[in-house]
């Protein structure tokens, strides 16, 4: 090589150097989920309650890099090509006096790309009556976006709604990028985080929903039906397809794989009944955490039965439901599980595909509610859950809200939100702040077993004295030469199981 041929080697990589370093750092936005996280709050996965943690490091095992770039600028930058991170611009539309909570929710669509594994370069609100049918912005708009999205490099437009087909397609032909919805981010973050067999099953489903609308044809490389006369429109004769359209083939196939996927999760139901069949059984009540994805429902879990589930700072990292059992202070066992945690406009094919996990809400005798008390909008986290619970059928349960990361609010915030909800119960998982009156309250609330029953139990029979401690409430006991005399509310299973024992009155 000569040494004009080495200088323009070294022109070349030099022009991709400086194009990487001005597009780094362009994000208006900060760390993954910054937008429902306080300003100066740690990563909540550091504290040693929650357990090993090896989910988390086996997702952190492998990141994506920014900073990198495979955009040319011309042909002798062939050989230096780098990988790059998907870039993207958010888009919003609100309507007159909306505009904190179109922020709010554009915060979150953040987060949720983050999340998702994409680097956030900018983020664009309208002012509208009501989207454009058309292209969702409007024409004018859809050109300054084009414009935008040129002069940053992003390759993907992420609206903060669900895109009708049509529109998806027209702003993709003005904007010449990738452009997808809130659902389809969604929707990829529930695909990385879904482990077990069911709650892949769960998430294929919902992602086969929403694609069937939106398949798209290729024109000329689709075969064709002919119908009626071929020779009528000017084809003549050979132009006869075999009669079905690709596109009508790939519909055929996911409603194929559809059917066998609820089919599939059809057949999980009876093992997760059984446990619960089991449960109820037995008596034991059952305590349901439901709320705002990353407002630290498995965070508390862990704080108070050291279960060990992954904790970490982004949207949706739990999917699967874990239950554990824990005991009240006077020795009554009940059974805890954490559950999907829910967002503004949560997809309805993910409500339907999740059903199944989110019957542990449904039948639970008390749902424990935890609200991020340093989110900017808390009273709509509750507005979303409640609609969400009440989808399911749940709205009668009893409800014990808990205000979680106590820690990052001022006392005069905490004034607002005790306003909001007076009886609620301020706590943090990170610092054990109120766990122990959450526990408190949910040992008041759990429902009391409805018979009172007066038993005579023989000191041989001290299995019976156990699970009358385990599974109801005892009155009072008291021990002479015949045996254990404990008087106990019991459910009327139970009582009706136990009528053998049945102490005789006590005569004045």
């Amino acid at each position: 090589m000569n040494e004009a041929e080495h200088d323009t080697v070294d022109d070349a990589v030099e022009r991709v150097l400086r194009g990487a370093a001005s597009k780094a750092g362009v994000t208006r936005f900060g760390a993954p989920a910054e937008a429902l996280m306080a300003p100066g709050s740690d990563d909540p996965a550091a504290g040693s309650t929650d357990g090993e943690q090896y989910e988390r490091e086996e997702r952190a095992a492998l990141r994506r890099v920014s900073g990198l770039s495979t955009e040319l600028e011309d042909v002798t930058e062939v050989e230096y090509r780098q990988l790059r991170l998907e870039n993207v611009v958010l888009i919003g539309v609100y309507a007159q006096g909306a505009q904190d909570d179109a922020e709010n929710s554009m915060r979150e669509l953040a987060a949720l790309a983050e999340t998702a594994g994409a680097r956030v370069l900018d983020g664009l609100l309208q002012r509208r009556p009501n989207p454009d049918p058309s292209t969702y912005l409007g024409s004018g708009k859809a050109e300054e976006l084009r414009h935008v999205v040129a002069a940053l490099g992003a390759d993907t437009v992420i609206a903060d709604t669900e895109l009708a087909p049509s529109q998806r397609r027209a702003l993709e032909d003005v904007v010449k990028v990738k452009v997808i919805d809130r659902t389809a981010v969604i929707l990829d973050i529930f695909s990385q985080h879904a482990k077990s067999r069911e709650g892949k099953a769960q998430v294929e489903l919902a992602q086969l929903e929403y694609l069937l609308p939106r398949l798209r044809g290729w024109g000329e490389s689709m075969s064709r039906q002919a119908g009626g006369q071929v020779g009528g429109a000017g084809a003549g004769m050979g132009s006869r397809g075999p009669g079905e359209t690709k596109i009508e083939l790939d519909r055929r196939r996911i409603h194929t794989r559809m059917s066998r996927l609820r089919k599939q999760i059809v057949a999980m139901k009876p093992a997760r009944e059984a446990k619960r069949a089991n449960r109820k059984r037995n008596a034991v009540p059952s305590v349901a955490i439901a709320g705002y994805t990353n407002a630290g429902k498995s965070s508390l879990l862990n704080r108070i039965t050291g279960a060990g589930v992954l904790v970490e700072n982004a949207l949706f990292a739990t999917l699967d439901a874990t239950v554990r059992r824990n005991t009240t202070a006077d020795g009554r066992v009940y059974t805890i599980a954490d559950t999907v945690g829910f967002v503004r406009n949560l997809p309805h094919q993910l409500v339907e595909a999740f059903r199944s996990t989110l019957e542990e809400v449904a039948a639970a005798d008390l749902i424990v509610h935890v609200v991020d008390a340093a989110h900017p909008d808390p009273a709509g986290q509750i507005t979303t859950v409640r609609e969400v619970i009440g989808e399911l059928g749940a709205r009668d349960i009893r409800e014990l809200i808990v205000f979680n990361k106590a820690d990052l609010v001022s006392p005069e915030d905490r004034l607002v939100l005790r306003g909001l909800e007076p009886d609620a119960i301020f706590a943090s998982a990170r610092t054990g702040e109120g766990v122990r009156d959450v526990l408190a309250a949910i040992a008041r609330m759990l429902p009391d077993p409805a018979v009172e029953i007066d038993l005579l139990v023989p000191y041989d029979r001290g299995d019976i004295v156990s699970t009358l401690h385990e599974t109801g409430r005892v009155l009072s006991v008291e021990y002479n030469e015949e045996g254990t005399r404990i008087r106990a509310l019991a459910s009327p299973e139970q009582a009706a199981q136990l009528t053998e024992f049945t102490a005789a009155p006590v005569v004045a």
